[in-house]
């Protein structure tokens, strides 16, 4: 029996660049871990790739640690993050075209091509289209037009935006470092993938991903995306607020909020102390003579903080990232309102306490959200973009955007392959 074919993910994001292979086991439709590894980030600011060269070496890096005996890795699904990603609503309208008026494919090709006519500003490209309601001939709440009858059909949708140079700096990237790219996913989608069930979705639910520099916040119901929207802050904000606050360097500001941080109500207030590096200090000793007088001994240098002191920094932070996203919800009218609650994931949610601050401020049923259904990977919830990635490739669903769905592998990104491939040996 001939193998399943290997699904990578490619995230890369501010802190870390992450490449998942997976392999499916078609007996059991789980996912089976290939390949795993990950690498401090560079080229990359607030979720968007700056220096695709930068980010290009890190990758390679990775493949790299590839076993000489594994399949090598050709294919990727990546993501697409920073606070250049918008979404905005939208409508079409379009008449029947055949003549028993039942509507056929092409009618929903031509209003989902109305339906992202638009005017943007320079630089910035329709990237996808989600459906949000379809009307025909005043009959709204339809969820597949396909075959009905009727004259008249419109389209409620969000059209996402993007600046074109951040997917052309991720193609580049990945195509610089031997890697195609199948197709790209936002960042918060990606999560909401791994996090999410169908259920929850039409219940109505958010996902608020919280990275290093950005967190990204889903919105869902009745099975339909509602709102997405990024904003930019994120875990690295509290490190370097603890840097200031306590009047440290960044590398162990990093430290104590892994090792001694918490939000919410706890009751720890012992007062702590974390190495910061060593001293040489003279010392004489009576009785040697004079070129055995001075002997250097290492003593060690400590910070001294209290757990009260860092656990109000980044409650300041925290809160502000919940405020955040309590105007969002409020903007679209679901503040307190969503039945599935709120599903927190990435690296920024792994603060103690953390839950409790976001049933707060939210008001709404709150849990930390974990990618499921893959075999050989730990329980992480900063791994739910790389997984989400994976997931979203195994939809087969053709792509609607706008750089991987041109006419015969016309569009813009078959073009955009072609002229990187040409300077690479």
């Amino acid at each position: 029996m001939s193998k399943s074919p290997i699904i990578t993910g490619l995230d890369i994001g501010s802190d870390t660049i992450k490449i998942l292979s997976v392999r499916e086991n078609p007996k059991t439709e789980e996912l089976e871990v290939v390949f795993f590894d990950k690498i401090n980030s560079a080229g990359v600011q607030k979720g968007r790739v700056g220096s695709p060269k930068e980010v290009a070496e890190k990758i390679s890096r990775i493949l790299e640690k590839i076993p000489k005996n594994q399949d090598r890795i050709e294919h990727v699904f990546a993501n697409i993050n920073g606070s250049k990603i918008q979404i905005v609503p939208n409508r079409g309208l379009i008449s029947v075209s055949r003549a028993d008026q039942k509507i056929c494919q092409e009618d929903i090709d031509r209003i989902l091509e109305e339906t992202q006519n638009i005017n943007l500003p320079s630089n910035r490209e329709v990237f996808d289209i989600f459906p949000k309601s379809w009307i025909l001939d005043g009959e709204s709440e339809l969820k597949k037009p396909l075959g009905l009858q009727g004259v008249r059909l419109e389209l409620e949708a969000f059209l996402l935006s993007i600046f074109a140079l951040d997917v052309e700096n991720i193609i580049e990237a990945a195509t610089e470092a031997g890697l195609e790219v199948e197709n790209v996913l936002p960042s918060p989608l990606a999560a909401s993938n791994a996090v999410l069930d169908r259920r929850q979705k039409e219940l109505g639910v958010a996902v608020l991903d919280i990275g290093a520099c950005t967190s990204g916040l889903t919105v869902y119901e009745e099975g339909n995306l509602m709102d997405l929207a990024i904003f930019p802050v994120g875990s690295a904000n509290i490190t370097n607020d603890i840097a200031i606050g306590l009047k440290t360097e960044i590398d162990i500001a990093e430290r104590i909020k892994r090792e001694f941080s918490s939000c919410g109500d706890e009751k720890k207030t012992k007062k702590n102390k974390i190495e910061i590096g060593s001293k040489s200090v003279s010392v004489n000793i009576k009785g040697y003579k004079k070129s055995d007088l001075e002997k250097e001994e290492v003593k060690k240098n400590y910070l001294d903080f209290s757990q009260k002191q860092v656990k109000k920094i980044i409650e300041a932070r925290v809160d502000e990232i919940f405020e955040l996203a309590q105007k969002e919800l409020k903007k679209i009218g679901r503040q307190e309102l969503l039945p599935a609650g709120i599903v927190l994931t990435g690296g920024g949610v792994k603060l103690p306490g953390i839950v409790d601050v976001s049933k707060k401020i939210l008001k709404l049923p709150s849990r930390i959200g974990y990618a499921q259904g893959f075999v050989g990977l730990d329980k992480d919830c900063s791994l739910a973009t790389v997984c989400g990635l994976i997931i979203e490739s195994r939809k087969g669903e053709p792509s609607r955007n706008q750089f991987f769905s041109g006419p015969k592998g016309g569009g813009p990104l078959d073009r955009i392959k072609k002229v990187f491939k040409a300077f690479i040996p």
